[in-house]
């Protein structure tokens, strides 16, 4: 029993330890991601642990306490994304029609063939945006039926995982579609014009995540959402980031990102919101995002049911409200996280200037 426990405590400890090293390869980000599951299991470990060891050995303390440590790292990520946590977007008060934005964000899955699970979900919820990623030219044409209530489209059919449609029954201006880091790999780009005549910048994307079959690092995501988060930054104007960002809330560059470009993530204080994957319970993490700048306060954030893919599709409702707005809080930049961003983007030959800014 001694044995095993202490070659689950190494491996947790390992776990806990080895993305704290700034290698971007596959096998080191991929501990970013379930860290919910490394939490549950160092409690798990440490029960065992407070059961079976003999607490008057010394040797016995180090192991209980490096599984102390692990637990306690491991809870400092996620925990901003429990109810334990202060809201870091505030209730919205009220939700006003013409000053609402309802945005549903799905990644259907390009194999996936059940479109009419989708096309369920739009029109129950009526969302103001549709946006799709993996959709090929199957998609477009099972979705070509939304262009009667959702006139307003953006299209980028691709059978190469990294599709993307945007339908919206919202005015668009501007819209480009934009290959900012990797070829074959798009992101869309426009304004949304609200009920109310106001105009809102918005950045779909859909990095390639680091892994065996797609990238060998993480890099190329990472300097793309460093790109679009430090191009949200210099505009004063409302703005939301959405899409599937193939990197979890709480990992670092999901953090450089918030803090470059200054956007709120109305999931802190309120839940995790695991989008993926959709058919394993216990490996479940949040990919897809919503991000928005302080001008907009949350109506609701709600994960909608399976629809065949591996990802549950995310609906987010904001409420454009500057004045209520104005105090929310987001993440501070550390000293030394500008110039990490800009060398980010600098190793892969991007720069923000190449990602558009609708309106201005």
């Amino acid at each position: 029993m001694l044995i095993a426990l202490s070659v689950l405590t190494l491996a947790i400890a390992l776990a806990t330890l080895l993305p704290l090293w700034q290698n971007t390869h596959w096998s080191v980000r991929s501990f970013d991601f379930p860290r919910l599951q490394f939490a549950i299991t160092a409690a798990a470990l440490l029960a065992a642990q407070l059961v079976f060891l003999d607490m008057d050995r010394f040797s016995d303390w180090i192991l209980v306490l490096v599984t102390v440590g692990s637990l306690v790292a491991q809870l400092w990520w996620i925990l901003p994304y429990t109810l334990f946590w202060p809201k870091e977007v505030k209730d919205a008060l009220g939700a006003s029609p013409e000053q609402t934005l309802t945005i549903l964000t799905a990644n259907v899955l390009t194999p996936n063939r059940n479109a009419r699970a989708l096309l369920t979900l739009v029109d129950e919820h009526k969302p103001d945006i549709l946006v799709t990623l993996e959709s090929d030219q199957w998609w477009e044409e099972q979705l070509s039926a939304l262009e009667l209530t959702m006139p307003f489209s953006i299209k980028c059919p691709l059978d190469n995982l990294y599709g993307m449609h945007v339908f919206s029954r919202l005015p668009l201006h501007e819209t480009e579609v934009c290959f900012l880091v990797e070829e074959q790999v798009p992101s869309m780009h426009a304004l949304a014009e609200l009920r109310s005549g106001e105009r809102v910048r918005i950045h779909f994307v859909h990095p390639a995540p680091p892994s065996p079959t797609e990238n060998d690092e993480s890099a190329e995501r990472d300097a793309e959402l460093v790109i679009v988060g430090r191009r949200a930054a210099d505009s004063d104007e409302p703005v939301i980031v959405t899409g599937d960002l193939n990197d979890v809330a709480w990992s670092p560059t999901t953090r450089l990102f918030r803090k470059v470009s200054g956007l709120l993530d109305p999931r802190v204080g309120r839940g995790f919101y695991s989008t993926f994957h959709a058919e394993y319970r216990l490996l479940r993490w949040p990919l897809d995002h919503l991000f928005h700048s302080h001008h907009f306060t949350l109506a609701s954030i709600t994960r909608l049911p399976y629809i065949g893919s591996d990802h549950f599709p995310l609906l987010t409702r904001v409420v454009f409200s500057p004045v209520r707005g104005h105090s929310q809080e987001a993440l501070s930049p550390d000293h030394d996280d500008p110039g990490r961003a800009r060398e980010i983007a600098r190793e892969q030959g991007v720069s923000k200037h190449d990602v558009p800014e609708p309106g201005e």
